[in-house]
């Protein structure tokens, strides 16, 4: 694992004696404030085991998420390549706690250069993350959460709806947020996009105006064009919340305003303690 920076350093991956084959240990630094593995952790480890197996860059990869993992674990983290091309990989990914599935990823892998191309979505005009300060409450102290420090720069929070300090919604469905990418400055990577899209369920109580969240069924990862950059604005936009589920997706921008690529989730809607 010498030489290996951001979420790929963070996730602590242990190689063993299969190319194919990986170890995940569980640590506090990788689990929620619930005490359960982080989804974008999850998926993260799933791309980082994919992409040193195969020696290729992830294109897309998605996830389902079947179980929660608890501490004390060690993670098995197994990667089948269903087919490899010239340009191409087609891999899957079952990360286990025993024999019981925690969650399975599938993903295309590789790099093809054409002459043709550009990008349309265009980044929001918000507050830099520059402009804002950390806020780290102390049940989230020495959690992923503490590491991606993310800072709300559009609407408002499930925190401030309890509270009582704002009865907004926005209407837009639009929230957005800075995070940071575990590790420091670098050119991220698949995994690194991971760990900072996992972000739909967040906004949930923002468009709505009830202090609700949601645990991730899904989540898809696709990369765009990847440049140097510490922090990631998470754009997110709340397609809808309907029978106990919520949709959405998040455009994922470079603090120049590249996009770095897109994450998009479905989740169950949970109302949980204050």
């Amino acid at each position: 694992m010498d030489g290996l920076a951001g979420t790929k350093a963070y996730l602590g991956l242990v190689p063993t004696d299969d190319g194919s084959r990986w170890q995940l240990p569980l640590r506090t630094e990788l689990m929620t404030a619930g005490g359960f593995l982080y989804g974008g952790a999850g998926l993260a480890a799933a791309i980082a085991a994919m992409e040193l197996s195969t020696e290729r860059p992830v294109v897309w990869a998605t996830a389902q998420y079947v179980s929660f993992a608890r501490m004390p674990a060690t993670l098995h983290v197994d990667v089948h390549v269903s087919a490899h091309g010239k340009h191409t990989t087609q891999a899957r990914c079952v990360v286990r706690d025993g024999d019981e599935e925690i969650l399975v990823t599938l993903a295309t892998l590789g790099r093809k250069d054409l002459p043709v191309g550009g990008t349309w979505a265009r980044m929001p005009d918000v507050r830099h993350w520059s402009e804002t300060r950390s806020y780290v409450p102390e049940p989230v102290v020495g959690t992923v959460h503490e590491a991606l420090d993310m800072r709300l720069v559009h609407g408002v929070s499930r925190r401030q709806i309890i509270r009582g300090r704002t009865d907004r919604r926005d209407p837009s469905g639009r929230t957005a947020y800075w995070l940071r990418i575990p590790g420091g400055r670098k050119v991220p990577d698949a995994a690194d996009l991971a760990m900072v899209g996992d972000v739909v369920p967040s906004a949930f109580a923002n468009v709505t105006g009830a202090p609700i969240t949601g645990n991730s069924l899904d989540n898809t990862i696709r990369t765009a064009h990847l440049v140097e950059t510490e922090w990631v604005l998470a754009d997110v936009q709340v397609h809808a919340i309907l029978d106990g589920f919520g949709y959405g997706r998040a455009h994922l921008w470079a603090e120049d305003g590249t996009l770095l690529g897109t994450a998009s989730q479905s989740s169950v809607v949970r109302t949980p303690p204050a």
